[in-house]
């Protein structure tokens, strides 16, 4: 399975873990993640205002640098796969703006399906395929985390149910863990606020990693680069305003995956967290296995 892939701004810096062990990993599940030749920022948002076009150029030059190279993209940042999908639709449904974009192209856009790397494994590698590949299974308490732009707006993402989300349970208990009732799941980590409003999203991201951490959750996966930012980074300098605290570790979903797949530590960076993960990787497997 070929797909061409847009990595994006984050990916190449600070999240180069999730990068990098996305691509291992859909390597050894048979997906060939194809790099586009070339590309640029996505935005990181898409615009509010409809009649905002300048704001979906950005989006828009990905997409159709996106068509000449295959019918989808497949993305992992949760911020370019909320703006590219959502750049898409609006391309695709609204002819005015469609027809603004291309004359500033001045090229045409036929339509590409965006796709999450979570959605490929659900819907055509399929969770029985990944758990038959499992040679580590983790014996791992985990808390999932979606945050707030992965499911949403529901009509245009499409991924899953935005209040009571599976798609992500479901892949790690193909993992061998156990999955935690964490009903902090889809709040917002408090996102941008991390730069405007430090603290507003100090307290955002520490109430879920309390909430994570009493329900006896050993880690929290997400798939977004901020939200493991601020959940992680905001850990360490004191405690809650309540009072209470305990670290937890962050993990992008495709780091698990890699060491359950049995490949190299060295290849998923478990060393780039302010709270370190790494007695998990250390803890004994299931059923003995290594």
């Amino acid at each position: 399975m070929r797909i061409p892939y847009y990595p994006g701004c984050t990916l190449h810096q600070k999240a180069s873990g999730l990068d990098r062990s996305a691509r291992v990993t859909a390597a050894a599940l048979g997906i060939e993640l194809v790099e586009l030749p070339q590309w640029q920022c996505c935005g990181g948002l898409i615009p509010q205002i409809r009649e905002a076009y300048m704001g979906l150029l950005a989006p828009a030059r990905i997409l159709v640098d996106a068509q000449k190279e295959g019918d989808r993209l497949l993305t992992l940042c949760t911020f370019c796969y909320n703006t590219l999908k959502r750049a898409d639709r609006i391309l695709r449904d609204d002819p005015e703006s469609r027809r603004r974009i291309e004359d500033f192209l001045e090229e045409k856009y036929y339509g590409v399906r965006v796709v999450h790397l979570l959605e490929v494994l659900r819907d055509e590698v399929g969770w029985d395929s990944v758990r038959q590949q499992v040679v580590r299974p983790l014996d791992w308490k985990v808390a999932p985390y979606y945050g707030c732009l992965l499911l949403r707006p529901y009509k245009e993402i499409g991924l899953d149910d935005p209040e009571d989300p599976t798609i992500m349970e479901d892949f790690l208990r193909c993992l061998g863990c156990t999955v935690v009732n964490f009903p902090a799941k889809t709040e917002c980590c408090g996102s941008f606020l991390s730069v405007t409003k430090p603290e507003l999203a100090k307290e955002c991201s520490r109430q879920i990693v309390q909430k994570a951490a009493q329900t006896g959750a050993q880690v929290i996966v997400t798939t977004c680069p901020l939200c493991q930012f601020n959940l992680d980074r905001f850990q360490g300098d004191g405690p809650t305003s309540d009072g209470r605290y305990r670290s937890v570790p962050i993990l992008y979903f495709t780091q698990p995956l890699a060491f359950a797949l049995g490949l190299d530590e060295g290849v998923f960076f478990p060393d780039q967290h302010r709270v370190s993960p790494q007695r998990l990787f250390s803890s004994p497997t299931k059923e003995g296995r290594a």
